[in-house]
């Protein structure tokens, strides 16, 4: 009986030093959790205070974050070092990634041709102008998040992640605060960090979420709850300012979601064991140029709490240092496409944007490039999408959202020296007949009144359908000569300069097929209405005693025809801007074949002009750029017209029919019937979006230049440019100082803005 009892003693007395020495265990290993709070660029800061919190030794048990702090945090519980994420950082251009601008390489050649007119582009629904919810997408930084993250993708609760993770976003419906613990973790984050009027807000669960700052831009309350009985705090939030900081829309929206945060933080701080406030007042949310310095700062901050950190490290139960498995992936195989979400296009419209091959190994740039090409087409509203292992690869899980918008309002300016000043009012209306239709009528006022209307049905790789119509009209003072060697009229020494009228009215039917959106092939018929007249002679027609004919009243017409002609034209674009490309090829062929014509001057023949133009762009040395280009064109036939010979002369894009370009001669200055071209551009950007440039080309022109071998000679003609580039709101302003070794004269040229 003794002895039983003594064993019971022995058993009681043993649970009790157990449980004592787990109560002093405990007590002695602290779970430490950390909190992260939102601050756009000033949260990079959180990147050095980790850096120093790794250094003292510290594990992580927890981690907790908004907005920025919440990707940060994301990353670093994903498995990122501080070092990692430090170096994944200041690689990022953050600027690039916010203006969510789809490379060029995504846009077919119809959103090529728009995006690079119009300044601005509004939703116009019924018959009411509003404005976006935010000036960015965020579809790139998503795609950026997605490959980062790409390792835990099939990790839905986010405590099963290497360090256990939190992140809160505000429903902007109910303004109510949204806990994220579990879901696809890139789209969690990309909700946490929406800043209202930067970011369109996103939806996750039927839920319109925004960044969760407005709420709770310190989750230290959600971090205790995970576990958590140590608090590192790192505070990057901004307080409130005085009225001569407030000089933007974007620090009124600060300091009005600080009013809840600066005082909710009084609080909070006292709850932080461990309080880090790095000293970031001189920088804005948007400050991402200043990433290296904003992370130094953020270091320095917690080296000044570094024996805490040390402290806490020592009470810990293991030393043993994070076991880190972040890795960027480049590549993947998606085995399996998914549509989920509300979309009235079928998956082949969709599969064929992506043009991702199933079941094969893609690179991530691959796929952003397949996304992007969704975006291009401004269909969806929502564009977001998740991969997943499914057993034998990956899933890509694409969840569509139809953008109710269908009809724009888009406006535009511009000034050069031929058509001089001018405003764009253009209407663009979607799913007009069919759903993959578009219709766009630009009516442009100004020194010239001018009008585009464009249709076009939008099959990709099928043929697709479009017409166009346009009416374009300039004048411009040229040499007589020019007139009296292309027209029969009288060649009089008397008269020097006459001010030549030039209107063209065109109208296109067009078959077109795509490859990829880099190359197309277009067959089609055009009439075009070409009238050349002047005032100059009957003004002074004694003076110069000319021997002409008025065609109408005050009006002497040296052209005025309707021409109907068939035509094909092939295009290969992959430069990566039209303005200053540095890198892609280029090729732009057309031939048109002129069947028939009203014949104002009597001597209609059928004839063909044919002409290219093809050029590369490269990197030469860092911010260098070169873009080289070469170009001709010829007339077949033995007709006389001579209303669609090629006249070189002046700066500029899109010039209409067969009017050239060339740098050290004014505007339409050297005809001929045919020409070769050869031009080089030496880009150096001293700044961003700043650019100086020097220009030169050569050329030869004249009639049947081909025929006579006088194409390969030494050019008769070359001029030079040195000018300046910058690229606003408005589109490229640039300025020449432009002179021919030819010529006494210099000529100076003025754009500014998309040409149109």
């Amino acid at each position: 009986m003794n002895h039983f009892i003594n064993t019971k003693i022995r058993q009681a007395s043993f649970l009790a030093l157990a449980l004592v020495a787990h109560s002093c265990f405990s007590q002695e290993s602290p779970k430490v959790g950390v909190v992260l709070s939102g601050g756009g660029a000033k949260g990079l800061a959180h990147i050095g205070a980790l850096k120093v919190i790794e250094e003292a030794g510290v594990k992580v048990d927890y981690i907790g974050g908004t907005s920025m702090g919440a990707i940060v945090g994301a990353l670093y519980a994903a498995g990122y070092s501080a070092t990692e994420l430090d170096s994944i950082f200041r690689a990022t251009d953050f600027n690039e990634l916010i203006q969510d601008d789809v490379p060029r390489g995504a846009k077919t050649f119809y959103e090529k041709d728009d995006s690079e007119r119009y300044a601005l582009s509004l939703p116009f629904n019924g018959f009411k102008i509003s404005f976006p919810q935010g000036i960015s997408g965020g579809q790139r930084i998503y795609g950026e998040l997605v490959r980062l993250l790409y390792h835990v993708k099939d990790i839905r609760d986010f405590n099963q992640l290497p360090i256990p993770f939190v992140c809160i976003a505000t429903n902007v419906e109910t303004g109510e605060e949204v806990v994220l613990d579990s879901g696809f973790l890139p789209e969690a984050i990309t909700a946490s960090g929406t800043f209202p009027s930067l970011f369109e807000p996103s939806e996750i669960d039927g839920d319109i979420l925004i960044d969760g700052g407005v709420v709770n831009n310190y989750p230290i309350d959600e971090v205790k709850e995970m576990g958590a009985n140590i608090i590192i705090g790192v505070d990057v939030q901004h307080g409130l300012v005085k009225r001569e900081s407030l000089s933007s829309a974007t620090g009124i929206l600060l300091q009005i979601n600080n009013y809840r945060t600066v005082r909710d933080m009084v609080e909070k701080r006292e709850k932080t064991d461990i309080y880090i406030k790095p000293e970031i007042g001189d920088f804005s949310v948007i400050d991402f140029d200043y990433a290296a310095e904003i992370m130094e700062i953020g270091e320095k901050a917690a080296k000044a709490r570094f024996d805490e950190l040390v402290k806490v490290a020592r009470e810990q139960a293991t030393m043993d240092a994070k076991n880190f498995k972040g890795e960027v992936s480049d590549s993947l195989i998606i085995n399996r496409l998914m549509i989920k979400g509300d979309t009235r296009y079928s998956r082949g419209y969709v599969k064929g944007k992506l043009r991702v091959d199933l079941g094969e190994k893609i690179s991530f740039e691959k796929l952003q490039q397949g996304i992007n090409n969704l975006a291009a087409t401004g269909n969806f509203k929502a564009l977001r999408y998740e991969l997943a292992y499914n057993g034998l690869g990956t899933d890509l899980i694409l969840k569509l959202k139809d953008d109710p918008t269908k009809m724009f309002i888009k406006m535009g300016a511009h000034y050069d020296d031929l058509y001089k000043s001018a405003a764009l009012i253009n209407l663009t209306r979607k799913g007009l007949f069919f759903q993959d239709d578009v219709a766009s009528f630009d009516f442009i006022l100004g020194d010239h009144i001018r009008y585009n209307l464009e249709y076009y049905v939008d099959k990709g790789a099928y043929w697709s359908f479009g017409i166009n119509s346009s009416f374009t009209d300039f004048d411009q003072e040229i040499d007589y000569g020019l007139i009296s060697s292309n027209f029969d009229v009288v060649d009089n020494p008397n008269i020097g300069q006459i001010l030549l009228d030039v209107a063209d009215f065109t109208n296109q039917l067009y078959l077109q097929t795509v490859l990829r959106e880099e190359f197309a092939f277009r067959i089609g018929a055009e009439h075009k209405l070409l009238r050349y007249s002047t005032r100059t002679l009957t003004e002074n027609a004694q003076m110069a005693e000319a021997s002409f004919t008025p065609s109408s009243g005050d009006r002497t017409f040296f052209e005025d025809s309707n021409y109907f002609s068939a035509f094909g034209k092939l295009a290969l674009d992959t430069y990566d801007d039209k303005y200053f490309p540095t890198e892609g090829l280029l090729f732009d062929g057309d031939f048109h074949v002129y069947l028939f014509s009203s014949d104002f001057n009597d001597n209609f023949k059928e004839f063909s002009i044919a002409k290219a133009r093809m050029g590369t762009a490269f990197k030469l040395l860092p911010n260098t750029y070169f873009n080289l280009e070469t170009e001709g064109g010829f007339k077949l036939g033995t007709s006389s017209v001579g209303s669609f010979d090629f006249v070189l002369g002046g700066f500029g894009n899109d010039f209409i029919n067969n009017f050239i370009p060339f740098f050290g001669y004014d505007f339409l200055s050297l005809p001929g019937n045919s020409f070769v071209k050869a031009y080089g551009r030496l880009d150096i950007e001293i700044a961003p979006k700043n650019h100086i440039l020097f220009t030169a080309n050569v050329a030869n022109v004249e009639d049947d230049l081909f025929r006579t071998g006088e194409w390969f000679s030494e050019p008769d003609f070359s001029g030079f440019g040195v000018g300046y580039g910058f690229e606003s709101f408005l589109g490229p302003v640039q300025v020449y100082y432009s002179w021919s070794p030819q010529l006494d004269d210099s000529n100076v040229f003025f754009s500014v803005g998309f040409w149109f």
